[in-house]
C-alpha cells in the first residue's frame, strides 16, 4: 500500500504478542467474573458466559464513549487460523467474489492486542455500518470505484496508508493473507456496549424452539458450522471442517449465532479478475433462525432504514432475546 511503512515479523513474535494478549484477556475476565459476583442478579449454573447475568436489555441502553472499531478479516484458507476473532462482539459472515466469505468483526467493549488478517471492504459493508455512529472501518483497500463511496461514508476510514504504525506484516505468510492490525496503535479505546446500536436485546430466552447441537451454513465454496458445547455455554465455531482459531482458548465460541436470510444480489463492483461482488441487503426484512443454549428459534428480522439497528421478534411479534455474550450473524440467501 501507498504510504504504507514496510513491517514485518516471524511466527516467534507473533506467539509472544498471542501470550500476551491471552495474559490480557485472562485478566480481562478475571475482572469481569467479579463485577458477575456482585451482580446478584439471576445465575448460570456455574458455567461462565463471559458476562454478568443481567435482566433483558438491548446494547443502547448504556451510553458509548467513543465510536465502535469495525475490521475486515479475509477468511480464505490460506488466512487460517486468524487471530482477534474470540475478543470480538460481534461478528458478520458475508458472501464474496468466487463463493467465498469474508467477515466484519465489531469491537466495543475490549480491543485484542492483534486482528487479522485484514483484507478489503465491500459495498454492503457501508450499508451494515450505517447503524452505528460513526464507527472506525480497518480495512486494506478497497475496489478503485468504491473508494469515493467510502470516503463520502459517515465513518473513520482507516488503511495502511491512513496509519501504517497500526499495521504489520507476518513474514511468515503470504500476501495478500498477512496483514495484522494492532488497535492499540490507532490509537483506540473500547466504545462500551452502548456503541453496539445493533437492536439486539439480551435476555431470558423465549418458550418453545427445537434442539439443534451443530448448525451449518454452506456457502459455494465456505462452510460455517456452530456445534454447541454444553460445558462452555458456547457454540464453537469451525471453518470449512475445521475448528476456527489458533488453540482453544483462541477459538471463536459465540453465545448466539443467528442464520440472517437475505437477498444476496450483483452489486456494480467487479473484482481483479471481473467477478461480480455480491451485495448483501441488510435493510428491510425476512426470516432467520436464533441458534442459543443449545436450540434454535424460528424469527423475523427487520431493518427499517440503513440508520436502524437490526431487530429480531417471535412469531407473535415479541422481541427475541439473545443469550449474553458474543453474537456471529452468518447472512445467507434467501429471504
Amino acid at each position: 500500500m501507498t504510504g504504507m511503512r514496510q513491517q514485518t515479523r516471524g511466527r516467534g513474535t507473533r506467539v509472544a504478542r498471542r501470550a500476551r494478549g491471552a495474559a490480557l484477556v485472562t485478566m480481562a475476565a478475571a475482572v469481569a467474573l467479579a463485577a458477575g459476583c456482585t451482580a446478584g442478579s439471576g445465575g448460570t449454573g456455574g458455567r461462565d458466559n463471559g458476562r454478568a447475568p443481567e435482566p433483558e436489555r438491548s446494547h443502547t441502553s448504556a451510553p458509548a464513549t467513543g465510536p465502535v472499531l469495525a475490521v475486515k478479516v479475509d477468511n480464505a484458507p490460506e488466512a487460517r487460523p486468524q487471530t482477534g476473532l474470540d475478543a470480538a462482539d460481534v461478528v458478520y459472515a458475508e458472501p464474496v467474489e468466487g463463493g467465498l466469505s469474508r467477515l466484519m468483526a465489531l469491537y466495543a467493549t475490549r480491543l485484542p492486542e492483534e486482528v487479522g488478517p485484514v483484507r478489503s471492504a465491500r459495498e454492503s459493508d457501508l450499508e451494515l455500518l450505517r447503524q452505528f455512529d460513526r464507527p472506525t472501518l480497518a480495512f486494506s483497500g478497497a475496489q478503485s470505484k468504491l473508494l469515493p463511496l467510502i470516503e463520502e461514508a459517515p465513518l473513520r476510514a482507516v488503511t495502511p496508508g491512513d496509519a501504517p504504525d497500526a499495521y504489520v506484516r507476518d513474514d511468515d505468510r503470504q500476501a495478500p493473507h498477512n496483514l495484522y492490525l494492532h488497535p492499540g496503535e490507532l490509537p483506540a479505546e473500547p466504545a462500551g456496549a452502548g456503541a453496539l446500536t445493533t437492536g439486539f436485546t439480551f435476555g431470558k430466552a423465549p418458550e418453545g424452539g427445537r434442539a439443534e447441537p451443530s448448525r451449518t451454513v454452506r456457502y459455494p465454496a465456505t462452510s460455517f458450522t456452530f456445534t454447541w458445547s454444553e460445558s462452555r455455554d458456547r457454540w464453537l465455531v469451525s471453518l470449512d471442517g475445521s475448528p476456527a482459531g489458533a488453540a482453544d482458548d483462541a477459538r471463536p465460541a459465540p453465545a448466539t449465532v443467528v442464520v440472517q436470510h437475505v437477498t444476496v444480489r450483483d452489486s456494480a463492483f467487479r473484482d481483479f479478475r471481473g467477478s461480480n461482488s455480491p451485495y448483501v441487503e441488510s435493510v428491510g426484512s425476512g426470516r432467520a433462525e436464533v441458534l442459543r443454549d443449545g436450540r434454535t428459534y424460528d424469527a423475523t428480522w427487520t431493518r427499517g432504514s440503513a440508520a436502524d439497528g437490526t431487530t429480531f421478534t417471535t412469531r407473535d411479534g415479541a422481541a427475541l432475546n439473545f443469550a449474553e455474550g458474543q453474537v456471529w450473524v452468518v447472512y445467507a440467501g434467501g429471504s
